[in-house]
């Protein structure tokens, strides 16, 4: 099965079914809105100044010239965060700085530039201004009741300001998708334990849980089981019990000692979806949708883990989030060696970019499955499509970058 495929078997078998939870908004970035969010109140409450000068009645300034100004009478300056005592009359004018409020019956703003002192407290204003001028109006942002963000909006540094200008200092969000990775294999150890011979460090379920945190959600290390069939379904099944998504690497090759499908099969209905895709590397992954919750068999080998994931675990949390599958970036760039593929296959290659030219160059790293190093030293991935054979050198390939 394609991996194309792969994506639309398990977007028609599974249907999210996502929980919201009550956060802080301030930290809330990047978190995904899990209803329609209306204004409380109006964006600015009052009337303010946009420039500093002189808050006054437009009617007041109507012919003033610089060769026949304005004669009005100051009040006294209008302190910022602070109401004026008392409203405008004729003639008068109060000092005020961008941002602050305006006096009840002002309504324009004339600028300090456009003004000179006179006699006294006495002011002349050299030009006319109009209604509103200088002035932003009280919900001139945004009204109240106003729909401000939408159900599924992933809120970004902006959102979270207008949220908090409204007063909305908590906001209902998603929960984020927890996705659960257990890793299989008598070899593994943890990371931080010093090496026996023989002994593998665990580095498939620290890379999967980053690839998931990347996404936006939460991962949750359930830890190393041993190749014992018992063992490793007791684990799965603790952990199909904590997880939205869930990631088991390792044992999903064929052979005497593969529990994987064994154990996927008695998460619960519907089970095992497709064992084995057309793609190297990553050819005996497992598919599976068990009682609600997503289920991958990934490869042991970190290469065709981390390769196979990247195609797969972000769009199952997109949809959990109400999100659009992620578009890759990609990059047109010229083949620098030729790139063999076997026909019915989808190939993925790492390589790496030298940019300095017009087009890039993308260089082939290559490599076994296992060796997490020839993904280090990456900058992108080429795909080699189904039944195209390769690529010769020189070719005008596009590649999606890491």
């Amino acid at each position: 099965m394609p991996m194309g495929a792969a994506r639309q078997l398990l977007a028609a078998r599974w249907q999210p079914q996502p929980k919201s939870e009550i956060v802080a908004t301030a930290d809330c970035l990047g978190r995904i809105l899990a209803a329609d969010t209306h204004s409380p109140e109006p964006v600015p409450a009052f009337r303010k100044s946009t420039v500093d000068g002189y808050a006054l009645r437009a009617r007041d300034t109507f012919g003033a010239s610089q060769s026949l100004p304005a004669f009005l009478q100051v009040r006294g300056e209008l302190q910022m965060g602070a109401a004026a005592e008392e409203a405008l009359t004729v003639g008068e004018a109060w000092l005020i700085h961008t941002g602050g409020m305006l006096p009840d019956d002002a309504d324009a703003v004339v600028m300090l530039e456009y003004t000179q002192r006179s006699l006294g407290d006495e002011i002349e204003v050299l030009r006319a201004v109009a209604p509103g001028e200088n002035v932003i109006q009280a919900g001139e942002d945004v009204a109240a009741a106003a729909l401000v963000l939408r159900r599924f909006q992933r809120l970004r540094p902006a959102d979270i300001g207008g949220l908090l200008a409204v007063g909305i200092s908590q906001i209902e969000v998603l929960r984020q998708p927890r996705v659960g990775i257990l890793s299989c294999g008598d070899e593994l150890v943890a990371p931080d334990t010093p090496l026996e011979l023989g002994q593998v460090r665990d580095i498939n379920a620290w890379m999967l849980g980053a690839l998931a945190a990347e996404h936006g959600a939460l991962p949750i290390q359930l830890g190393i089981v041993p190749d014992q069939r018992q063992a490793y379904q007791r684990m799965a099944r603790k952990g199909h019990a904590r997880s939205d998504i869930l990631l088991l690497s390792a044992g999903s090759s064929v052979s005497a000692r593969d529990y994987t499908r064994t154990v996927i099969d008695s998460l619960g209905a519907p089970g095992l979806l497709q064992h084995g895709l057309a793609t190297k590397p990553g050819k005996p992954t497992i598919i599976a949708v068990c009682a609600g919750v997503p289920v991958l068999g990934l490869p042991g080998n970190p290469v065709s883990a981390l390769l196979v994931a990247r195609q797969l675990l972000p769009h199952l949390i997109a949809a959990w989030q109400g999100q659009e599958p992620p578009e890759p970036r990609r990059l047109r760039a010229k083949l620098t060696r030729r790139v063999a593929s076997v026909s019915g296959r989808e190939d993925w290659l790492p390589v790496r970019l030298h940019v300095d030219g017009d087009p890039p160059l993308a260089e082939p790293i290559f490599g076994k499955s296992n060796l997490i190093f020839t993904l280090v030293q990456a900058d992108a991935l080429l795909r080699v499509p189904l039944n195209t054979g390769g690529f010769d050198a020189g070719s005008a390939v596009d590649v999606e970058i890491l």
